[in-house]
């Protein structure tokens, strides 16, 4: 017990006395001090006492699908930030394969009490995926904020990236350059944010004219790997331009573009999407799509908070307005 509470107080900055008489319910503390000190005990792992388990914590979890594509850290950066100066605690949660899952996050998170929930990417944009544990999030009424475009039967808030001008905006760029044989490589067949992704390839081919065959639209695992087997592909079939789903996507065709011999943008010209951390770094510096992160990111926190709060959100999904970040892999087709 001393020790508990001897690293609550040195955690919290506040007396050892004072942290007792916030664990026995004693007045003559402050609310701020008395929220500190019980996510303190949240956070260092310790139980709550009994009669105060049934408060929610000031922690707020934040899953995201993995690290090692950067505009996930990014997504995190933002959002804690935000979650700290509303006076919440984020709780990091990155699925690894095999590790620990999604549903046993929400598990863990609902043990902890916490406070809402915000999903950067993950199962609910996938249709074949499981989403029991998502119910369970709305049935304990818990405040859920998705990032990236859900599936029709989740009813949560949304924020995500407007999917259509993103392929319209490289689609003009590719074909204003004088491509006309322009490919795609997309996510997982079940993967919504892709699947409109495609539907708004078709319309803009159908716009100006052309036909986008089949073969010309690749799907494939968010990956370097994925994306250098998807634009081998496309490679194959004369495609002059591709069009990706994620810079890491990207990547991997400026790869297999360079493995056949070719040039990327002399041969090959490459689009990504996201504008993640480095992509001006590459070789060539990637022209990418960019994703509003600062926006959209303190647009969930904002959202999350009002529903903390007792405010009533409709479960709407917010669209914003992507950017065409024009570099050096994108150039005229080959004469």
């Amino acid at each position: 017990m001393t020790r508990r509470l001897a690293q609550v107080a040195k955690k919290v900055g506040v007396s050892e006395a004072t942290v007792s008489r916030v664990l026995n319910g004693k007045p003559g503390v402050s609310d701020a001090t008395r929220q500190a000190v019980l996510t303190a005990l949240d956070v260092l792992g310790y139980e709550r006492p009994t009669q105060l388990r049934g408060e929610r914590a000031r922690l707020v979890g934040l899953v995201l699908p993995e690290l090692q594509n950067p505009i996930f850290p990014a997504f995190a950066e933002v959002i804690g930030g935000a979650l700290a100066q509303q006076g919440l605690t984020p709780v990091l949660c990155t699925q690894t394969k095999g590790g620990v899952s999604e549903a046993d996050y929400v598990d863990l998170l609902l043990q902890q009490q916490v406070s809402g929930v915000v999903f950067a990417g993950g199962l609910f944009a996938q249709a074949d995926a499981p989403h029991d544990h998502y119910r369970r999030l709305a049935d304990r009424r818990i405040p859920v904020v998705l990032i990236n475009a859900s599936i029709d039967r989740l009813d949560f808030p949304c924020i995500a990236c407007d999917d259509t001008v993103a392929v319209e905006q490289a689609w003009r760029h590719l074909a204003s350059l004088g491509h006309e044989r322009i490919g795609f490589v997309l996510g997982p067949p079940d993967h919504v944010p892709s699947r409109r992704k495609r539907a708004a390839a078709q319309a803009a081919a159908a716009a100006a004219g052309r036909e986008l065959p089949e073969e010309f639209l690749e799907c494939s695992m968010f990956s370097l790997e994925g994306g250098q087997a998807a634009a081998s592909r496309l490679i194959e079939r004369g495609v002059t331009g591709i069009i990706c789903a994620s810079d890491p996507l990207a990547l991997g065709a400026v790869r297999a573009a360079r493995r056949r011999g070719l040039t990327v943008p002399g041969d090959v010209s490459v689009v990504g999407y996201d504008d993640s951390a480095f992509m001006n770094c590459t070789e060539p510096p990637l022209t990418t799509v960019r994703q509003p992160i600062e926006a959209m990111g303190r647009a969930a926190v904002e959202l999350l908070c009002a529903q903390i709060q007792g405010g009533v959100v409709p479960p709407d999904e917010l669209l914003f307005e992507p950017e065409l970040v024009v570099r050096g892999s994108t150039a005229q087709p080959p004469r």
